[in-house]
């Protein structure tokens, strides 16, 4: 249902005012039985997970990703970086930095000692069977 301009040509539908209340806004269960926002938006990524897999999400991340560079520059990576870094450290602090670093160095640590380990394992297993068929 459009309506004419003075010229005789149509005039685009205007768009709806935003309502009070977004959808994005609703958690629980509407009356009847519905299923809410948060849940219809979870049906639909396990649906999505099953019909192309969970590396589908990887995929389109990186095609987003490369859009964003070629639209943006791969400056603009560093300066998102930097104010994401800003917002985190007036939120945790400098110390937060070290924290996580170590942190991460630790889990690094673990998982060369695992590392070192299983193939420490491996060798004797292989060790072993030599020694079964040599015999």
């Amino acid at each position: 249902m459009s309506t004419e301009s003075s010229n005789g040509s149509p005039e685009p539908k205007k768009p709806k005012a935003p309502s009070a209340k977004p959808a994005a806004a609703k958690s629980a269960k509407e009356p009847g039985g519905e299923m809410s926002v948060r849940e219809a938006g979870k049906k639909g990524g396990d649906t999505v997970r099953e019909r192309y897999g969970s590396g589908f999400y990887e995929a389109i991340g990186r095609k987003g990703g490369q859009a964003t560079r070629e639209r943006h520059g791969a400056a603009f990576y560093e300066t998102i970086g930097q104010k994401g870094g800003k917002v985190v450290k007036e939120k945790y602090g400098s110390d937060f930095y070290e924290e996580i670093g170590h942190k991460g160095g630790q889990k690094v640590k673990s998982l060369i000692e695992e590392a070192k380990k299983n193939l420490a394992a491996a060798a004797e297993d292989e060790a072993a069977a030599d020694k079964k068929t040599s015999t």
